[in-house]
């Protein structure tokens, strides 16, 4: 069994989540620390930058503008997190390190798919092997490059011996299912928005990060018109496995409405466009909810209703719900080490099982 460290920094932009996972890579044999390091305001700003300079690249290795200052921020908060977790938890010896970085954009219908960080300046500061560019492999394999979670979702689902088909939702700034059925078949893809729309809707309402809750949304009323046209979109119709990039939707439906309206409309959706997933994947016995949108409990009230499925989260079964991701690429660093695949066919649409990851020693 090996300890590593998965570090994950999602499209959320609300900081770095770091956290310690004892695997071989098929078997998890036990949970180790997490740490959060948030994003300063001033920080996010420079990553919203990155995000809107990124939709012009056809290089995924550019790094102009704003996008090279992001980089240097997502690199150097990594080292912080990485750092501060050891030094809070000496008795845990460290032997690699999972290292997505942040997505700037991802575009499969391009064949790109952009995600900064410096691996080599992470292992040189921490002087621990790092694995990282998880996804590059697998979309010039014909694969979409997402979601790679998919796998050690199976094996918590394993972990925790649940039964029947179980579908893990994260919802982090785009919101992905995967569908563990009863003979441990996988089907995965994204499903639409998760907490991106919302929060960038409150941030430009009220100057808040994120609906804490979800207690302004509960306050509002959904707007059915605006609802309905959020979900025109033929794409949430498409088959899985499918993915998007964060910036995929508009907003602009819900532009001209109050703020707690448009919270409510904007949870709505993100349920709505789940609860569709899940019934494309073929529903669900159980379903668990794990990322930030876990906490927003307005989104996981209107998808228990959608679905007409008792929903639970990550905590409820003992999981750390926030820091589902960041165990799963310690995980994925784990098997990439290993040479075992970490996306499929019915995850990511690759032509074969494909493994991935660039590894780095200091």
């Amino acid at each position: 069994m090996v300890t590593a460290i998965g570090l994950m920094s999602g499209t959320s932009l609300d900081g770095v989540d770091a956290a310690v996972l004892m695997t071989d890579g098929e078997a998890i044999s036990g949970f180790g620390p997490t740490l959060f390091r948030a994003y300063s305001e001033a920080e996010r700003r420079i990553l919203r930058a990155a995000l809107q300079e990124a939709r012009a690249l056809e290089d995924r290795n550019a790094r102009p503008g704003a996008i090279a200052e992001a980089e240097r921020i997502v690199t150097e908060a990594h080292i912080a997190a990485v750092r501060d977790l050891l030094a809070a938890n000496p008795g845990v010896k460290a032997e690699l390190v999972g290292f997505h970085g942040q997505t700037v954009f991802h575009a499969p219908d391009r064949l790109l798919t952009i995600q900064i960080g410096d691996g080599r300046a992470l292992a040189t500061a921490t002087g621990l092997p790092v694995v990282y560019d998880f996804r590059a492999a697998d979309m010039e394999s014909g694969g979409q490059g997402a979601p790679f979670v998919p796998v050690y979702h199976r094996a918590l689902v394993r972990h925790a011996g649940l039964a029947g088909d179980v579908v893990v939702v994260n919802i982090g700034g785009v919101a992905n299912i995967t569908r563990v059925a009863a003979d441990g078949m996988l089907l995965a893809g994204d499903t639409g928005p998760g907490n991106a729309l919302l929060d960038d809707f409150v941030n430009a309402r009220r100057g808040v990060a994120y609906d804490k809750e979800g207690a302004l949304g509960g306050a509002g009323s959904i707007d059915e018109l605006a609802l309905t046209a959020l979900m025109a979109d033929p794409w949430f119709e498409e088959p899985f496995p499918k993915s998007l990039d964060r910036n995929a939707f508009s907003p602009a439906p819900v532009q001209l409405l109050g703020d707690a309206d448009g919270a409510a409309t904007l949870a709505a959706f993100t349920a709505a466009s789940i609860a569709g997933g899940i019934a494309i994947a073929g529903g669900a016995d159980a379903i668990i909810i794990a990322g930030g949108g876990a906490h927003n409990r307005t989104i996981l009230s209107l998808l228990s209703e959608a679905t007409g499925t008792y929903v639970q989260t990550a905590a409820d079964l003992g999981w750390s719900g926030d820091f589902v991701e960041a165990q799963a690429f310690a995980f994925l660093a784990v098997r990439s080490m290993a040479g075992l695949p970490l996306s499929f066919p019915e995850t990511t649409g690759v032509f074969e099982p494909m493994t991935g990851g660039v590894l780095v020693r200091p």
